[in-house]
């Protein structure tokens, strides 16, 4: 924890998701070590934010526009954590071309245009930090053409980033995680459902992750202790991306 302390007068930290699972626990981890956090998603907690929370539909480009030009009011962001995403799962040839631009959009295009609008700051400031969180489907996972695409698309902005902007210190990473135990995973696999001992049973270390497990990896890639490290992707999945099982 001690490369996280003192670190506010580097700038803020961005989190879009953050009103649950994931995003929630990478705020409040950040929040906990001194980080100024600024949360983005539409709905905010029940029991608070540990920072400052701008609602925001990140589907729709102008909304997403004003929230940056709030984000940036009065402060500096020279962190980023974009997490904010949506899967909706269908077969192949089921795959209706309207869910997969809405899948495309909200993973990638609301990354982009967020970092795109942050860079400048840390350009100034010559420092910063991307981290994107992806998902184990990046390697292939049945029903999920549009969700593998657009995690795959974002891996590859993620290697983009990190040549295009090393020259000026900013560094740009990934998050990769397997089977997380969050709302949105027990909703779809409920407590001892076939669903949960599918996923279970392709976890090496046989338990699931927690948000709490990610959020120690996104911590980690935004301090200054991995200043040397851009350009990769950290599976945080429990050994479940390892082939020769």
């Amino acid at each position: 924890m001690d490369g996280f302390q003192g670190m506010d007068d580097r700038g803020h930290v961005l989190v879009t998701g953050a009103g649950k699972g994931i995003g929630l626990a990478v705020s409040r981890r950040l929040a906990e070590a001194g980080y100024g956090v600024v949360g983005v998603a539409r709905n905010e907690p029940e029991d608070g934010f540990p920072g400052t929370f701008l609602r925001c539909d990140l589907s729709d480009v102008e909304d997403t526009a004003r929230m940056l030009a709030e984000a940036a009011r009065g402060r500096t962001v020279t962190r980023v954590v974009n997490n904010a995403g949506i899967a909706l799962p269908q077969p192949l040839e089921e795959l209706e071309l309207a869910a997969l631009g809405q899948v495309v959009d909200l993973n990638l295009r609301a990354s982009v245009q967020i970092t795109q609008a942050l860079v400048p700051g840390m350009r100034a400031a010559g420092f910063g930090r991307i981290v994107n969180v992806t998902s184990r489907a990046t390697y292939g996972a049945r029903d999920r053409t549009s969700y593998a695409a657009a995690k795959s698309a974002l891996v590859g902005c993620t290697r983009a980033w990190a040549l295009e902007l090393a020259p000026d210190g900013i560094t740009s990473n990934a998050v990769s995680p397997g089977p997380t135990a969050t709302e949105l995973f027990r909703r779809a696999r409920p407590v001892g459902s076939e669903g949960e001992r599918a996923a279970l049973a392709s976890i090496p270390l046989g338990r699931l992750g927690t948000p709490e497990d990610v959020a120690a990896a996104v911590a980690f890639l935004l301090s200054e202790d991995a200043g040397f490290i851009t350009g990769h992707v950290l599976d945080v999945d429990g050994g479940s991306s390892l082939g020769g099982r």
